[in-house]
């Protein structure tokens, strides 16, 4: 049976979005719910190829949007790169992960699926300040 994940994101500089995957196991890593998460919204991107891609992560040659990332040449996503991109950037707490608002450090914490209700996972991506 499927399990929920609600995933959010917010960012330091404003703005959310909510969505939501399902998983089929009951304990996955920090790791798998970030793969997960990127090979999805990479495999949505390159289905629909909208004007911006909201990812987790900026992918090369793209610019910051207020929504997300234009590309500045219209072309498919590769999502390894894009998955291997965002492990690097979480390392370099380029971006927070919270679940159910606990803070979570490492790529291989396990991490128990509620069944009750969706486990809520925030990823908090941090901009730096201009000129601080």
């Amino acid at each position: 049976m499927p399990i929920p994940v609600t995933l959010i994101d917010e960012s330091t500089a404003g703005g959310s979005r909510t969505f939501s995957l399902d998983f089929l196991e009951e304990r996955v890593t920090v790791r798998e719910l970030i793969r997960r998460r990127v090979h999805e919204e990479v495999t949505e991107y390159n289905a629909n190829q909208p004007d911006v891609f909201q990812g987790l992560v900026q992918p090369t040659d793209a610019e910051r949007t207020l929504n997300g990332f234009r590309l500045k040449t219209q072309r498919s996503l590769d999502w390894e790169v894009q998955y291997r991109r965002a492990t690097e950037v979480f390392e370099r707490h380029g971006f927070i992960v919270l679940i159910d608002e606990r803070q979570v450090d490492d790529l291989d914490e396990l991490v128990h699926l509620r069944l009750d209700r969706p486990t809520e996972v925030t990823f908090l991506k941090l901009v730096p300040l201009v000129g601080g």
